[in-house]
């Protein structure tokens, strides 16, 4: 009996053939293979390696041709619980997953634009390659998606990142061929991830898929209007369909001034369809490549790379007013709030230099000095927590600026001496008996930052994040 259903396996068949189908059946009857992607803005292939083979009996191996990749050979049911995956040391994603944002390629200087974030696993491996810095920001239409990209973006702790909430056929009515590079990762009916949400067989038709190259087709117009005159977009899939992919593209070739570029990936790969369906579409579409998922044990994706060869009309662009303002560490409304961190932790004044800051309340936010945005009010998140201003008008740094800032601060650290003060500061308790001088500290474990904490009359109050603190994190020496 096929574990496919008839639609499916049908439909695989007059693409591939019988042979092939059969292969992915197979594919998906195995348990799935764990990747990771090492977050080297806090560590790198080597220490991570060794330590959740140390502290978690955790085996990896690096994968060739991807720098960054790692697979989980032994642990793969504890490796979402450890200390180093909520801590933001690496992002769980599929294989082919990571490919997308190496074939956009961003540098630090580039505007870049994450069309459909959520979760948040390619947005940020776009942030780390730009190193932190310049200007990315993630879009995601979905408000019950929101919460997830924006956790991810915390964890591996981008300070180059805002998030924007709207559809993103309608965001270039904001942005008129602004950005360098743009990621369309579009939804899309999941033909490629079988093996990871069986619930597409229960869903997948032909009809549905063409219904998605609809609004894949309008995403593409959204992120062209959007792009600068040779700036490129990357569009990618993870189904394995003509009708979302090459039929798509095959029309949007036709009506935009657009070139396919050739790209070459670290993994086995095909060219894309110029004939489907007796339909002879652009040639350029060979230079698209189509990932297999039992080819790769991974995910089955497309992916192709368009650069923009000439302007493009763009839709009379939304007048918002600009309620809330960009200001700097010097700036009468800041300048008094950041003291005490300067006291409390030994940072030097010109580190503040580097960064943006915006208020929100008693609430203020910081992100990379070369963040290009001016107009904050269409953002439903600006860069990162920075603190929270009290009630004595000083500032509580939070726990991801102290990530940030980790090189900086000088004083005021307490590490963690025993696997019991770890669970109580994770689980959001008090360590009590800690002596220290002052109202505020940061901790750090094995010699890495974990958070900041308060210092009171009973001893070390935990400030370890409320968002991290609800994961099952597996404590272990």
């Amino acid at each position: 009996m096929s574990i496919l259903n008839n639609e499916i396996r049908e439909y695989l068949t007059s693409l591939y053939g019988k042979s092939s189908e059969k292969k992915y059946e197979e594919f998906i009857k195995k348990e799935p293979s764990i990747y990771l992607r090492v977050n080297l803005l806090k560590t790198n292939k080597l220490d991570l390696i060794n330590s959740l083979k140390k502290q978690y009996g955790v085996i990896c191996r690096e994968i060739e041709n991807i720098p960054n990749a790692l697979k989980v050979i032994e642990g793969k049911k504890i490796v979402g619980k450890t200390l180093q995956h909520v801590t933001g040391k690496f992002y769980i994603q599929g294989l082919s997953s990571m490919i997308p944002p190496l074939v956009l390629s961003p540098s630090p200087y580039d505007k870049v634009l994450d069309l459909c974030a959520a979760p948040g696993s390619k947005t940020t491996g776009l942030g780390e390659m730009m190193n932190n810095t310049g200007t990315l920001i993630a879009n995601e239409i979905q408000q019950s998606r929101i919460n997830m990209l924006v956790y991810n973006i915390d964890r591996i702790n981008l300070i180059n990142t805002a998030v924007t909430h709207n559809r993103g056929e309608w965001l270039s009515k904001y942005f008129t061929e602004y950005f360098d590079k743009i990621l369309v990762d579009a939804p899309c009916s999941g033909l490629g991830i079988i093996h990871k949400k069986s619930e597409v067989n229960d869903w997948w038709s032909l009809k549905r898929a063409k219904l998605l190259g609809e609004l894949q087709f309008k995403l593409l117009i959204s992120a062209i209007k959007m792009t600068r005159v040779g700036g490129e977009i990357v569009y990618s899939t993870c189904t394995l369909t003509p009708e979302e992919n090459e039929i798509v593209l095959n029309k949007f070739l036709e009506k935009y001034p657009v070139e396919v570029s050739e790209i070459k990936l670290p993994v086995k790969s095909h060219p894309g369809f110029t004939e489907y369906k007796g339909l002879n579409l652009h040639p350029s579409l060979s230079l698209a490549r189509r990932i297999l998922p039992w080819e790769n044990d991974s995910d089955g994706f497309f992916i192709i790379k368009l650069i923009k060869t000439d302007h493009t009309n763009s839709p009379v662009q939304v007048k918002t007013k600009i309620k809330s303002k960009i200001i700097n560490a010097n700036s009468q409304k800041l300048k008094a709030h950041l003291s005490n961190i300067y006291e409390d932790f030994g940072i030097d004044k010109d580190v503040m230099d580097n960064y943006k800051f915006t208020l929100n309340g008693n609430n203020i936010f910081f992100i990379n000095k070369y963040f290009d945005v001016e107009n904050l009010d269409m953002f439903h998140r600006f860069g990162i927590r920075f603190g929270k201003i009290d009630n004595h008008g000083k500032t509580i740094l939070h726990s991801q600026a102290a990530e940030i800032l980790e090189k900086y601060i000088i004083r005021n650290i307490y590490e963690l001496k025993t696997l019991n003060e770890l669970k109580i500061y994770i689980g959001g308790g008090t360590i009590k008996g800690v002596l220290m001088q002052g109202r505020q500290c940061v901790v750090k474990y094995n010699s890495y930052l974990l958070g900041t904490a308060a210092l009171t009359q009973n001893g070390l109050k935990s400030r370890f994040p409320r968002a991290k603190r609800t994961q099952n994190i597996l404590i272990k020496e």
